[in-house]
């Protein structure tokens, strides 16, 4: 049993996985797609609880969750779209200036180059062997620098389409999850949310201990701080609707 995952951490360095991983960047889109669902959760629950706790009916519910589900679902996607378009491009601004100062400035860059590696550890002939390598070669030159300095990655393989559509379509599926209780006819608003709750919340635990197992992080205790996360605001919310409902009810009354 023990020799399995060596043998998967052997495989998984064999030179062409290396190239694969190399290659492939960040891996995917599997951050994007945790921070939509555990939103879009959030999001939906708080909605349905605060929709609830004002004492509406099932069709309201059903209404202001799927127009707050699509809206916010949307909204979070762009502003994911754009935050990663915004980093690959000032990455690529970054490193065509950094070209532009080694055109100019060649032995003032080489000393940034040197320094770069010396804060490494490398010293000597072999410091500067690195430096003469990398420096042979504009343009990775640039981009080394770029990295090292600025810590950020032009040309990185991430796509802010995919992106923005991890992030949406994880909002979707997970923001569907406390909403579908009350779409079915002959429940009541009551027992629908009291089914909305007990789905929610296996939901929260899963997606937290998927977190959990991705971040190398005890996996129970990343679902339950997920839940207790997405019970808070879904209380709050609650509390609110039923606030709000005694205090403008009475006003009318």
């Amino acid at each position: 049993m023990a020799q399995q995952p060596t043998r998967n951490l052997e495989h998984e360095h064999q030179p062409p996985r290396i190239r694969e991983r190399i290659q492939a960047g960040d891996g995917g889109h599997l951050g994007d797609a945790m921070l939509g669902a555990i939103d879009g959760a959030i999001t939906s629950f708080a909605v349905v609880a605060g929709a609830v706790g004002g004492g509406f009916g099932s069709l309201v519910i059903v209404i202001l969750g799927f127009a707050s589900l699509l809206a916010d679902g949307f909204s979070m996607a762009v502003s994911n779209y754009l935050g990663t378009k915004s980093d690959a491009e000032s990455a690529d601004r970054a490193q065509r200036e950094e070209r532009r100062h080694i055109d100019e400035i060649p032995q003032g860059q080489r000393e940034e180059l040197r320094q770069i590696f010396a804060d490494k550890g490398f010293s000597g002939e072999t410091l500067e062997c690195i430096v003469d390598a990398i420096a042979g070669d504009p343009d990775l030159w640039a981009k080394t620098v770029v990295q090292e300095e600025l810590g950020l990655h032009p040309g990185a393989n991430a796509s802010p389409l995919h992106a923005g559509g991890a992030t949406f379509l994880a909002f979707l599926i997970a923001g569907l999850i406390p909403l579908l209780p009350f779409v079915v006819p002959m429940l009541s608003p009551q027992v629908a949310f009291g089914i909305s709750i007990g789905a929610t919340s296996i939901a929260f635990l899963a997606i937290g201990m998927i977190k959990g197992r991705v971040l190398e992080q005890p996996m129970l205790r990343s679902g339950l701080e997920t839940l207790l996360i997405g019970g808070g605001a879904a209380a709050l919310a609650y509390g609110v609707g039923a606030l709000l409902r005694a205090w403008i009810g009475a006003g009318l009354a």
